[in-house]
């Protein structure tokens, strides 16, 4: 705190910057004891309507009009006419001429004193002197010979973006040079804007896609209904109770079209009887989150749709109910690949994510068995023969292959090894499913010529060692 200190030749005067303030020579302190109330009663109404004009009330419940010293005095001329009013502002902006200027513009000629930095303090200037730094003769010679366009790109790789403006660094990051003319001091101009043609409005005739539906067309298997705002709640009725009876029809787009709970709830009923479709994408509508748990519960009983999105509905969050009764009926999903839908709960999405790589994993195997059963197919020359006879064999599977079949499930579900020793290795799908299908063919191969539950189960003892060596060769 600073303190100044007067001295005199009787007394010594000390004052600080933290002195009390004053009202006419006095403290502040020695009006709290003033009767307020008293004073105002002596005084005449004309000095009231003049200290009221003094005074500014710091108070926002008060009007306007009173807490404004101006008062006007002027007769009302009518109603408020705005445009009327605008012009007359306008035209005495016009009528009012300008202040002349005490000296005449001139260009290039400097008008009153032109503003000089005061000198800098020696010390600094010795300060800044001393400080240098050897970065050794090729840097110094590299730095040197450098023009300005290359020293911004240096400060642009090194992160020192204040130092210049938006357009030199993205042109220093994306490597297009630096814009003619900038330098360090240069004023960057408006970008214009990309203009990028409007997308075609969407042209589906409905009644002709419903008419296709209905009649059960072999050529209608994407149908693309999105954006189209004027289909009424009887067509889309029309549409949904046509899907179950369909059997070539596999991606349906309703995104955008105004599909309501009761439409949508029309619709899980019909997914729940679909027999072809894959793709069911009902995003940006005004579906409920109860009526989304039944859509998400209708994919249940139709084994064939591998992607669902119904996100960007009326409301924006879910909640924490609504997202584990999605995950729960997910977890029980076993065909389906793909989900659209935001969830806010990181337990939530990481169980979907999880079970979802999953079941790619299986459908990845069951590709891959396939294939290896076509290709074997098309080499054997009694493929016809052995495949009856597989057929039949699976027919009548006896209990012990079919638990040892189903511990092998859950051992390439898990994608870790069988032994608890070795759950920390962890192997991608794609080389787990690889080394899954040597394993299977081999297991086959055996299976061949062995016969009996005991050999059947060490087949499948003998299919899984294989699996371990493939993966242990793997790491």
């Amino acid at each position: 705190m600073a303190i100044l200190d007067e001295k005199t030749s009787s007394t010594t005067k000390t004052t600080t910057l933290t002195t009390p303030a004053k009202l006419y020579g006095k403290d502040l302190s020695e009006y709290d004891d003033v009767d307020v109330e008293s004073l105002l009663a002596q005084l005449s109404p004309e000095e009231i309507t003049i200290l009221a004009k003094e005074v500014d009330p710091d108070d926002n419940f008060l009007p306007p009009d009173q807490r404004c010293s101006y008062e006007c005095t002027k007769d009302a001329t009518g109603p408020l006419n705005r445009k009327q009013l605008i012009e007359h502002i306008n035209k005495q902006a016009i009528e009012t001429p300008d202040q002349p200027e005490f000296e005449p513009y001139v260009q290039g000629k400097v008008r009153g004193k032109k503003w000089v930095p005061p000198p800098r303090d020696a010390r600094e200037l010795e300060v800044e002197e001393q400080i240098a730094i050897d970065m050794g003769e090729e840097y110094e010679h590299a730095l040197n010979d450098a023009t300005q366009e290359e020293i911004i790109d240096l400060a642009a790789i090194l992160g020192f973006h204040s130092m210049m403006n938006q357009d030199q660094y993205h042109a220093s990051l994306l490597n297009k040079g630096q814009p003619v003319g900038l330098g360090w001091d240069g004023i960057t101009k408006s970008t214009k804007e990309k203009l990028f043609p409007m997308d075609p409005p969407n042209s589906t005739d409905v009644e002709e896609s419903i008419k296709r539906v209905k009649d059960d067309d072999s050529k209608l298997i994407d149908l693309n209904l999105n954006n189209i705002k004027n289909i009424s709640d009887e067509k889309l009725e029309q549409l949904i109770a046509a899907l179950p009876q369909n059997e070539h029809l596999e991606v349906l787009s309703l995104t955008n079209v105004g599909l309501t709970d009761k439409t949508a709830l029309l619709l899980a009923e019909a997914i729940e009887k679909s027999k072809t479709l894959r793709v069911l994408n009902v995003e940006t509508n005004f579906i409920s989150p109860p009526v989304i748990v039944r859509l998400v519960q209708a994919l249940l009983k139709c084994h064939t749709i591998e992607e669902f999105r119904a996100s960007n509905q009326r409301s924006a969050v879910l909640g924490n109910k609504i997202e584990m009764e999605i995950t729960n009926l997910v977890e029980k999903n076993s065909s389906l690949l793909r989900l659209g839908l935001h969830l806010e709960f990181n337990d939530a999405r990481h169980r979907v994510a999880a079970h979802l790589q999953r079941n790619i994993d299986r459908s990845e195997l069951q590709q891959g068995t396939l294939a290896s059963r076509a290709a074997a197919t098309s080499s054997s020359p009694s493929a016809s023969a052995q495949a009856s006879a597989s057929q039949s064999s699976e027919a009548t599977i006896s209990p012990t292959k079919a638990k040892s079949l189903t511990a092998f499930e859950q051992f390439v579900k898990a994608r870790t090894w069988t032994n608890a020793t070795d759950s920390d290795h962890v192997l991608p799908s794609g080389r787990v499913v690889r080394n899954l299908q040597v394993a299977t063919a081999a297991s086959s191969s055996e299976g061949e010529a062995a016969d009996g539950d005991h050999v059947e189960a060490s087949t499948s003892s003998a299919a899984l060692s294989l699996l371990r060596a493939g993966n242990e060769k793997e790491i």
